[in-house]
């Protein structure tokens, strides 16, 4: 796939305001950079790496990054002008100086998204200049690495396509019913039994199979302070997400004296779905998860943790004596407002520790009002988010319909594993994170918006690429730029003309624009469209 010559306005986000010059500046051998040190040496590295240009960095260079926070008020803001002379970026802060580096990337071309020089130029940027900022600083990825574990470095891979696209926010999912993928010292069963199953279901819906091949793997501490790092210097934020009290039946074949069943040996889940297998509402299983969160506090430095809070059945809660009595003793008017509970107790241990709580939009419907300062991801539709947003709380809008990118991107019947709502480029793109039943007064409270991939039917690298891209593209570009400067059709244009060569070349292994290649197609493995 090649690619002409870039403009100005073949960036991916759409810069907020573009005013095109005459002539273009050359990246040469003798070309020199200056300013804000992070993003010179990464600017340097990345691109010199990509070019075989040394780029070497002087007090006062031809590509110089400053911070000027008065000139440039808006957090992750940048201001850029190319002459034929060198390239001049004031930024608000580090994170703006890093958008504006990675958007200088992108206007030379696929080459320099490669890791090694492939060619010798010349290294061509259109000259004029570019003032740019974030509409939401919320913008991110939800990871799902319970279902389907990933390796490390694919991770870090994540990260840079994630930072390339102006994205600040990746979710791990780090936890759940099919597996444990996170080292707690002094608890060791939680990985070496609760990150690994016997085998996957294979597809959805009734006619889907099993594979019997084992399936597993977890991050050490120094596995996740490495990922936390590298996507720091990329300007990435991690939010860890342990999900409790639903979700758990990993760590209950771990520990089976954290369910409501203790003598009950429960296997790490091969199937998909919602397990009816919860947490226990005993003191030392608080205790438990306490512990829990205390590491992922030493671990990840984020502002914001997950604890999931959805899709809780209260069966167990409902039919066990011993949390009938619980539930009694507690004071709780029925057993099924365990589930807030145990929620407030997880979400006031996190806020006295200085962090702030993230819960699925469940969490407005387990039994008693959210503590104060939690943050509330509304995923069953937007209703969640209004209600949030009316209430206090402020929220990340990330609907299931239109930005969850395991779901199916066409009616091709060759669309490998189809499940879910059809949710298109354009249906992505399309997406309005504000909705319209938030008064005006509370919109601040909409933080922004995530995509989600989860991982039952990506099993491969290869599969969460052909998911998430082109799709996660598009919503960059509904988190940074004001619904007056989307236009679909020019997205569209600049997606096929620029940047999906830009992808390509960096190896991503995207859905094409007409359909699947036959190699992605997966015709051996049943979906479940919705």
């Amino acid at each position: 796939m090649s690619a002409p010559v870039a403009t100005l306005d073949s960036v991916v986000p759409r810069p907020a305001h573009i005013r095109a010059g005459s002539g273009v500046f050359t990246l040469r051998e003798e070309t020199t950079l200056s300013g804000e040190p992070r993003t010179v040496g990464w600017f340097r590295d990345t691109v010199g790496r990509a070019t075989g240009l040394p780029l070497r960095e002087v007090a006062e260079g031809d590509i110089v990054f400053r911070l000027d926070p008065e000139r440039v008020p808006h957090r992750e803001g940048y201001r850029m002008e190319i002459t034929a002379t060198g390239i001049e970026v004031l930024a608000h802060d580090p994170a703006g100086a890093h958008h504006a580096a990675q958007t200088v990337r992108q206007l030379l071309g696929p080459p320099a998204w490669r890791r090694s020089p492939v060619g010798a130029g010349p290294w061509r940027i259109p000259c004029g200049e570019i003032a740019d900022a974030p509409r939401f600083p919320w913008r991110g990825c939800h990871l799902d690495l319970a279902r389907h574990f990933l390796p490390k470095r694919e991770i870090l891979r994540f990260v840079e396509l994630l930072s390339a696209h102006k994205l600040n926010v990746l979710h791990l999912h780090l936890t759940d019913d099919q597996g444990w993928r996170i080292e707690v010292p002094g608890l060791p069963r939680l990985t070496e039994v609760g990150a690994w199953r016997r085998g996957s279901q294979l597809g959805a819906g009734p006619r889907a199979g099993h594979l019997s091949r084992p399936h597993g793997g977890y991050y050490t501490t120094a596995d996740l302070l490495e990922i936390v790092s590298y996507a720091a210097e990329h300007h990435v934020t991690v939010v860890p997400e342990v999900d409790v009290p639903g979700h758990c039946q990993a760590a209950l074949a771990s520990y089976p004296w954290l369910g409501t069943d203790p003598d009950r040996q429960l296997e790490v889940w091969t199937s998909w779905g919602v397990s009816e297998h919860v947490l226990n509402a005993e003191e030392a299983t608080v205790d438990f998860f306490k512990r829990v969160f205390d590491h992922v506090l030493a671990t990840f430095p984020a502002e914001v943790v997950c604890v999931g809070g959805d899709e809780v059945p209260t069966t167990e809660w409902e039919n066990s004596r011993r949390c009938v009595a619980r539930s009694r003793a507690l004071g709780l008017s029925e057993p099924a407002r365990l589930h807030g509970w145990f929620l407030r107790r997880m979400i006031d241990h996190l806020h006295g520790r200085g962090r702030r709580a993230l819960g699925w939009d469940e969490i407005l419907d387990a039994g008693e009002d959210p503590p104060a300062g939690s943050i509330v991801a509304s995923w069953r539709g937007e209703h969640g988010g209004v209600r949030a947003a009316t209430g206090g709380y402020d929220t990340v809008m990330c609907p299931e319909q239109p930005v969850y990118l395991d779901h199916r991107q066409s009616d091709d019947p060759r669309e490998p594993v189809p499940v879910g709502f059809l949710s298109t480029l354009e249906d992505v793109y399309s997406y309005e994170p504000v909705p319209q039943g938030v008064p005006a007064e509370s919109a601040h409270r909409v933080l922004g918006t995530q995509a989600q991939v989860w991982t039952e039917h990506l099993d491969t690298p290869s599969r969460v690429d052909y998911a998430a891209f082109p799709r996660l593209c598009a919503l960059a570009e509904v988190a940074w730029s004001e619904p007056a400067r989307r236009e679909f059709a020019r997205f569209h244009r600049r997606l096929s003309m620029y940047h999906l060569p830009r992808l390509e070349a960096f190896g991503v292994e995207f859905r094409p624009l007409g359909g699947p290649h036959p190699w992605q197609t997966r015709p051996d493995i049943p979906g479940n469209p919705r």
